[in-house]
């Protein structure tokens, strides 16, 4: 299969992925933005890959009984592609297992005599891996990974000089180990793209080892990310107010009564991921909250960012510093006096859930918001 044919269907199932996951974001199933995370995900990716197989070997039979070569070329670069699925275990590790095809690498070869030796191999198999990942921020993380691959040698020969080999058509499965590193990009909580390099060990089949390198761009899609249901404010209830006396004289005029209100916001709710601009869900909660806000005295209003533990604490910092900053602009620009408006950052310091667990996690990524004042309690 060529590359660009190739290509085109991981495009393609780029483009079911981004499908699916809007059509999920219309459907009214996710209640609570603590979602239930499925810890499974699968994977495709398409590249370049380069053999390096020892070659000194098939040199040595060809120039045997007195032969000279008079040339000697290869083809060690072909286009590789990959399935896999994986399973998320924690935080920092998975484990994946796949599918992969590495392409046809051959050789060309002439000797003394009108002697002529042609090749190609190809490698295909599967794969088990144990897989690292180091987030760095909520987008960006590293990964290596670790494991076995089961590949299939299928050589085929061509020439007069068959002697060379021992079969022109061999075959043979041999499990050998893997390496790779590479960097993820998430572009949603749902879809990441994935670069990296991975090499693999393997067996020619005719007596050769040797590696072969694939460096890809992948497309993963996680299932059961979060799809948040947007959210309705709904004030605290209203204290009660005294008991009504009669009396001879007038009443006096009512007193002031203080007031402390705190609401909390997942970040779902408010932001796009990663992001710090207010959404239109989120626009429609902070209504609820400044419509409340009628009628009261309103002494400090303290919003106060938070982040779950994913990514740098540098990072996380300035990033629930930015979501409180924004929310703060938009009750500003509702009125709200700036001068009253406070906003704190607290990052990943204050966890109300376990960071472990993607439930956990989700509770913790979230804007507060403190109302201190007073209201009128009519009598």
């Amino acid at each position: 299969m060529k590359f660009a044919k190739k290509l085109g269907t991981l495009t393609a199932v780029a483009c079911a992925m981004l499908a699916s996951q809007a059509a999920s974001a219309g459907e009214d199933t996710f209640i609570n933005p603590d979602w239930a995370n499925s810890a499974w995900y699968v994977g495709a990716g398409i590249g370049k890959s380069r053999a390096n197989i020892d070659d000194a070997r098939l040199i040595r039979s060809l120039t045997a009984n007195g032969a000279t070569l008079n040339s000697f070329t290869t083809d060690e670069r072909d286009t590789g592609y990959k399935l896999y699925l994986g399973k998320q275990l924690n935080q920092y590790f998975a484990i994946e297992g796949g599918y992969f095809d590495l392409g046809k690498f051959g050789f060309n070869s002439t000797t003394s005599g009108n002697g002529v030796l042609n090749g190609d191999v190809g490698f295909r198999g599967a794969n088990l891996d144990l897989v690292g990942q180091l987030p760095l921020s909520q987008r960006f993380s590293v990964f290596a990974r670790a494991g076995m691959n089961y590949a299939k040698a299928s050589p085929h020969f061509t020439g007069n000089r068959l002697f060379a080999v021992t079969n022109p058509n061999p075959s043979e499965r041999k499990l050998n180990a893997k390496l790779g590193l590479g960097v993820e990009f998430k572009l949603s909580e749902a879809l990441a793209l994935r670069a990296e390099v991975e090499r693999y060990r393997v067996n020619d089949a005719v007596g050769n080892r040797g590696d072969v390198d694939l460096a890809s761009v992948n497309l993963v899609y996680k299932f059961g990310r979060p799809v948040a249901r947007p959210v309705v404010y709904t004030p605290p209830p209203a204290a009660a107010p005294p008991p009504q006396v009669v009396e001879t004289p007038p009443a006096p005029p009512p007193a002031p009564v203080p007031v402390s209100e705190k609401v909390s916001f997942s970040a779902e709710s408010l932001f796009d991921f990663d992001k710090s601009v207010v959404k239109a869900d989120g626009k429609a909660a902070l209504d609820g909250l400044v419509d409340n806000l009628k009628g009261m005295n309103t002494e400090a209003i303290v919003t106060v960012g938070h982040t779950d533990s994913i990514g740098s604490d540098a990072y996380n910092q300035k990033l629930s510093l930015r979501r409180a900053e924004a929310v703060k602009a938009y009750l500003v620009s509702k009125g709200v006096d700036a001068a009253r408006v406070f906003v704190e950052g607290k990052g990943e310091t204050q966890p109300v859930a376990d960071n472990k667990t993607a439930e956990g996690r989700a509770k913790n990524r979230r804007v507060t918001v403190e109302v201190v004042g007073s209201r009128t309690v009519n009598k």
